[in-house]
């Protein structure tokens, strides 16, 4: 749907944003294509979707997928996409927060799927996360973020974008940027451009045998940038410099490392030292 005809008809609807939802909306055809050519969409997939607001991703999933569950948060929206999304049977949209969905009902009847989505910028980080740490049957997502956001998903250890999301995300996933998108492509136009990355989600990406640990491990990692992680380290679990210092030498890290020269795999080695010895 062209974006004058997205425009007249939330006029036509009497709809006004809401900036509490970070209601941003791609118009461009091009773009919508793109994003679902590049999610890997075809008529054999089962598609996952948050935040539908106007239906103009929706209605490009439904033409190229089996079928699509939108999530909308805004109630608002709903005689909006009874228009833009007319004729397409193949779409369901629940008008719920998808960050309040429990994730095991949500899949017990859900064939494997994918999630597109042009994410609300307020959420981001929390909703890729509940797919990355609590899904079972998601095998990749392709998101549409602020473009900051997509470079702290996708960084390289030692960049100054590397931080604890980067770690996290790539316990399961692997991640990169597909697109880059001037920020002109959105209704109303935000302030900021974005980017579409695709995180593909690998079981074992990083080897690593107690998560829960290497989670804690990437958030003593990146307590406080300024310490060295050896710091970090004896102040979130209370063991003393030389332990600490121990651990690194065992783990092939030196001694003055700071947390964001670490690769995933040093944390997974350093996570799985600490619960080897009974480190908690």
């Amino acid at each position: 749907m062209e974006e004058n005809k997205v425009k007249d008809v939330l006029l036509s609807q009497g709809f006004k944003f809401k900036k509490q939802f970070g209601q941003n909306f791609i118009t461009d055809t091009n773009l919508l294509a793109s994003i679902v050519e590049g999610a890997g969409a075809d008529k054999d997939t089962t598609v996952v979707e948050i935040g539908c607001g106007a239906g103009t991703l929706t209605r490009a999933i439904a033409e190229r997928a089996k079928n699509v569950t939108a999530f909308e948060i805004d109630r608002d929206l709903e005689p909006v996409l009874a228009v833009t999304l007319a004729g397409v049977d193949n779409a369901e949209v629940i008008f719920r927060d998808f960050s309040k969905v429990d994730m095991t009902s949500f899949e017990r009847d859900m064939p494997p799927y994918i999630v597109i989505a042009n994410l609300p910028y307020y959420i981001t980080t929390p909703l890729v996360m509940k797919f990355i740490e609590q899904s079972e049957k998601c095998r990749s997502l392709t998101v549409m973020v602020q473009e900051e956001v997509a470079e702290r998903f996708c960084a390289a250890a030692g960049t100054p974008e590397y931080g604890a999301v980067t770690a996290n995300i790539a316990l399961r996933g692997v991640c990169k940027i597909i697109r880059r998108v001037p920020r002109t492509l959105f209704h109303p136009t935000p302030n900021v451009d974005s980017a579409v990355v695709r995180i593909d989600i690998i079981e074992g990406n990083v080897k690593v045998n107690d998560g829960a640990m290497y989670k804690k491990v990437v958030r003593a990692a990146f307590a406080s940038r300024r310490k060295t992680l050896e710091n970090n380290l004896m102040q979130t679990f209370g063991i003393k410099r030389d332990e600490a210092r121990a651990a690194l030498e065992n783990c092939g890290i030196h001694a003055l490392a700071r947390g964001e020269e670490l690769s995933p795999a040093q944390f997974a080695t350093l996570a799985d030292y600490f619960s080897s010895r009974g480190i908690k």
